[in-house]
């Protein structure tokens, strides 16, 4: 029926051999490393007979908190790689000046700036900010589990999935080389007619899934499994931006969906929704890219705020200074991240009066950030501060992050922005926010609630080398793209005519060596307090004398939770608790209902990569299988009525007793 190349084509698509970049060294060097490190974790993985431990235990798991900890190793992973492209650019950027063209070439470092802040943000960040209030909300609030458990392991799976398809265009074909948001005519299939933004496409809408599903997961548990008394002015701080995070997903991810819809429909069957022929229209791209977009950004950040707002208040031993201003603010930027969209490209053509309104809401937004800020300062303000790690992530935040904040103010004046659009300022600006705003509220959240996760500090010399190289390496990397930025250096270029800038770049990139030893440092917390974990044991379950409800239960917490639903009269619940001489209940125990395992998230979200890849190769007939057994498996387990079983009276007992001779022991 087929030729021998019909036949083929039929079975590989346009998958052939030159699909492996084996040209290129550093890709190979690359492919190297990753298989033998591979290889070798999967070695003691079988060594240790640990198959069977991980995937009953984490893999099929359906509890909220391991679901929470797999999200930010997935992070860690991922920040891992994001940040080696990073470093690839510094350099590639420092060297390629007077003739000299570095050791990328345009082709493959147009590929990494693309892949770099994809990865960043929606497979660091988004993870990271997931897993958090994955951990924390239903401790925080006094549930037992999220609203819809295995819901929750499909989304972590899903959002894996659509990392690995994104990590596998390292290595077969080639990734996007049209930024990370993809505009047309760019990502059209006449400029950029290989597999590099088919993997761009289906990566995000995999792990969009992810994304959406656990929003609305979120939000049913924040709106209805709040323990008795606990109204919505008396959640914590964390819980409300969690709330309003997962709102922006709700109301934007599926703006993303369509829109990468439509542009596959432009590539797949030659529709013309963002080209300039035949009615389509580019801007419309634009237009419904950044209103994703820009909520996106307060996605990252407002989880951040809930953090530094849990931090501070802790570690000044005061009550946050302003609780209800600061929720409203919460809303504010909420509601008001939908109308700034529009700053993101002043300069295609909208008109004065358009650009009039969203450089004033882009400036109005600053308000009830600015407000945060100083409720923050004023708990600090005679409040007994005590200077542990996650304060001082705290204080390098509010340094940093203002800065971000004035730049972005000047960005939002019109004019200015005709002057600094494309350059290397809009780059310094972002990080700014970015790096200072999220990435320090993660690393903050992380020491802090890291004893609740695991029973034990995180090192705290190894944490302070960390911050300061973070710190100190952040303003040595970003303050040079400032200079250049007003200088008139546009972004996303790999060489350099004039010699005098090379100075900036040489700067740039001594600060991006000084933050990548503060991820070494990090890595190296992680694992001296893994080998110094007894000398760090934390078993009161309330580590940094705290004031919410997650730390009134063991460390870890036990598969459910509370062994009695608490009672809430105050936002600080812990605290008041303690206040009032709370005792714990050690006798009346009754068996708890929890929700059972399943591996069905692993195997859809593994179809579904299947299914992704397939789409991206043109192999027509597995996409028409693999769709068709994500059906079946779908509607397989809408037919698994085991879902459930209930933790017996004794066990409860059990772990509550055991949870009481070692805080005996304590006093």
């Amino acid at each position: 029926m087929f030729g021998d190349t019909s036949l083929t084509q039929f079975i590989f698509g346009r998958l052939t051999w030159e699909a492996i970049p084996y040209h290129e060294p550093i890709l190979v060097a690359t492919f190297a490393v990753v298989a033998v490190v591979g290889l070798a974790i999967l070695a003691l993985i079988t060594k240790y007979k640990l198959w069977g431990y991980l995937w009953h235990e984490w893999f099929t798991s359906v509890d909220h908190k391991k679901i929470g900890i797999m999200y930010i190793i997935l992070a860690i992973i991922m920040l891992l790689r994001g940040f080696a492209d990073a470093l690839m650019m510094r350099l590639q950027q420092a060297i390629a000046f007077n003739g000299n063209e570095g050791y990328l070439n345009p082709h493959h470092y147009d590929q990494i700036f693309t892949a770099h802040g994809v990865i960043m943000i929606f497979f660091v960040a988004m993870p990271f900010v997931t897993g958090f209030m994955n951990y924390v909300v239903p401790l925080q609030i006094g549930a037992r589990d999220v609203s819809f458990p295995f819901l929750n392991n499909f989304s972590f799976w899903m959002t894996t999935g659509g990392a690995v398809i994104i990590m596998m265009s390292l290595f077969v074909g080639e990734f996007a080389r049209t930024g990370w948001l993809a505009y047309p005519p760019l990502s059209g299939a006449d400029y950029s007619p290989g597999v590099g933004v088919d993997y761009y496409i289906w990566g995000l809408q995999v792990a969009g899934v992810g994304t959406t599903l656990s929003g609305i997961n979120l939000i049913a548990t924040i709106v209805k499994m709040r323990a008795p008394g606990m109204t919505f002015m008396k959640m914590p701080v964390f819980t409300w931006t969690s709330l309003c995070t997962n709102i922006l997903i709700v109301a934007t991810f599926p703006i993303l969906t369509a829109t990468l819809a439509l542009l596959s429909l432009d590539r797949y069957l030659g529709m013309n929704f963002f080209t300039n022929d035949l009615g389509g229209n580019p801007m419309m791209y634009i237009n419904l890219i950044w209103i994703w977009g820009h909520p996106e950004v307060y996605i990252l950040v407002l989880p951040a705020f809930g953090i530094f707002s849990e931090v501070v208040a802790t570690f000044c031993g005061k009550r946050l200074f302003g609780y209800t201003s600061m929720v409203y603010a919460t809303c504010v930027i909420m509601i008001l991240s939908y109308l700034v969209w529009l700053h993101h490209f002043f300069t295609m053509g909208s008109g004065a009066s358009v650009n009039a309104f969203f450089g004033i809401t882009t400036m109005i937004i600053s308000i009830p950030t600015g407000a945060k800020m100083f409720n923050w300062l004023f708990t600090m303000y005679r409040g007994r501060i005590r200077y542990e790690l996650p304060m001082l992530w705290t204080i390098g935040f509010m340094v940093t992050f203002v800065i971000g904040g004035m730049t972005g103010v000047m960005l939002a004046i019109p004019p200015a922005d005709f002057v600094l659009h494309n350059s290397l300022f809009l780059i310094a600006h972002f990080h700014n926010v970015i790096i200072g705003g999220v990435l320090f509220g993660l690393m903050a959240g992380l020491v802090y609630w890291w004893p609740k996760a695991f029973g034990y500090k995180l090192d705290p010399f190894w944490g302070k080398m960390s911050f300061w190289f973070w710190q100190i390496g952040f303003f040595f990397a970003f303050m040079p793209l400032y200079v250049l930025g007003l200088m008139g250096v546009t972004r996303r270029v790999s060489q350099f005519e004039d010699p005098s800038l090379q100075i900036w770049f040489i700067i740039a990139a001594f600060g991006a060596v000084l933050i990548a030893i503060g991820i070494a440092s990090f890595i190296m917390q992680l694992i001296v307090s893994f080998l110094r974990r007894e000398q760090l044991r934390e078993t009161s379950g309330d580590a940094w004398d705290a004031r919410t409800l997650e730390w009134s239960t063991s460390s870890p917490p036990p598969d459910y939770n509370f062994a009695f639903t608490p009672v809430v009269h105050d936002h600080d619940s812990w605290y008041d608790m303690k206040n009032r001489g709370y005792e714990r209940p050690l006798t009346g125990f009754k068996p708890i209902h929890m929700p059972k395992n399943t591996g069905t998230g692993v195997i859809l979200a593994g179809i579904s990569v299947v299914l992704g890849l397939a789409l991206i190769w043109y192999i027509w007939w597995l996409v028409a299988v693999s769709f068709i057994t994500l059906l079946a498996v779908a509607i397989g387990h809408t037919f698994n009525y085991q879902r459930d079983f209930f933790i017996p009276a004794e066990t409860i007992a059990a772990t509550e007793d055991a949870r009481s001779k070692l805080l005996a022991e304590r006093t």
